[in-house]
């Protein structure tokens, strides 16, 4: 599979992958920010992806940034439909009681990932088939 990416700026750079084998492809800061304690910052990538058909790409944050710098994703993770065209924008958080958060052009600021979707046709049910667990949500697992 190939993933088609376009260049909408000249500082972009093509998304990478650390290792071979990696499911994220590492996305890159095309703008310069700085984050300050609690802020919140759209950062953009400078480049726009073809999802292909019959997948979604999933916006998830760095593991590093998290626990060097406390930086998280807001809408971790950010969804992007395979229709979509326009330039990827990551809304980053400095979760830092202290400390501003600096972004330089380049720096690797979240990864995408590809996943398989179904797409399922929805049909309103009289009712829903029992199941185990019911109407059971937070904590009703026990700890």
């Amino acid at each position: 599979m190939e993933l088609p990416v376009a260049k909408l700026k000249q500082d972009a750079v093509l998304p990478t992958r650390a290792h071979e084998g990696d499911a994220g492809l590492d996305l890159h800061a095309c703008e310069e920010a700085h984050i300050g304690p609690g802020e919140r910052w759209g950062v953009g990538t400078g480049v726009a992806v073809e999802i292909p058909a019959g997948h979604a790409g999933l916006v998830l944050p760095r593991s590093g940034l998290a626990r060097d710098h406390g930086i998280s994703l807001v809408n971790a993770p950010g969804l992007i439909d395979s229709g979509y065209r326009g330039e990827l924008r990551v809304l980053l958080l400095n979760n830092d009681p202290a400390e501003v958060f600096r972004i330089a052009v380049g720096d690797r600021i979240a990864q995408l990932v590809l996943v398989p979707i179904t797409i399922a046709a929805v049909v309103e049910a009289p009712a829903l088939a029992e199941s185990g667990r019911g109407e059971g949500g937070f904590g009703s697992s026990g700890r």
